[in-house]
């Protein structure tokens, strides 16, 4: 009681048990470690589709180049629209563009790559489509060479 006559009102302050802050502390704990393995393992997926698209691309730039060889090679030059479409499609390319005149000719090839796409929901096979422009003329000496660029843009279709 206190000087009054009246109860008085005792202000205790309570600790939670160390069972209590487990309880409590470890799903916080669960759920942070989870995000952390989750996001480092969508970083490493990440990184291994960007290396398995560079490397799609890098056979792609090799198609293109085995392809400027091979038209060269012909015993007809410059060789005619069905005989480069044939080489191009040896060489999983697609003949676009077919312009000759005189001793040139100009090309323009489109070259797909299949590559692994990995999510956490499975593999994928995704396609990468670049567009070459290659040009063959005859130099100082007559001997055909070629002039290979990528293109910007290149319709997928």
């Amino acid at each position: 009681m206190s000087d009054h006559g009246t109860v008085a009102r005792q202000h205790r302050v309570t600790v939670p048990s160390p069972g209590c802050l487990v309880a409590i502390l470890v799903p916080i704990i669960a759920v942070l470690v989870t995000a952390l393995v989750l996001m480092v393992m969508h970083y490493r997926q990440e990184r291994a589709n960007d290396r398995n698209e560079a490397e799609a691309l890098h056979r792609m730039a090799a198609l293109a180049r085995s392809y400027a060889r091979d038209v060269l090679a012909v015993p007809h030059y410059p060789p005619g629209r069905e005989a480069v479409r044939g080489i191009a499609e040896r060489h999983d390319g697609r003949l676009t563009s077919y312009e000759r005149s005189g001793g040139s000719l100009s090309t323009t090839v489109r070259f797909f790559g299949e590559y692994k796409d990995t999510s956490m929901f499975g593999t994928s096979y995704s396609r990468a489509y670049r567009c070459y422009s290659i040009v063959f003329r005859r130099d100082a000496e007559g001997e055909p060479q070629e002039e290979t660029s990528r293109l910007e843009k290149c319709d997928a279709v």
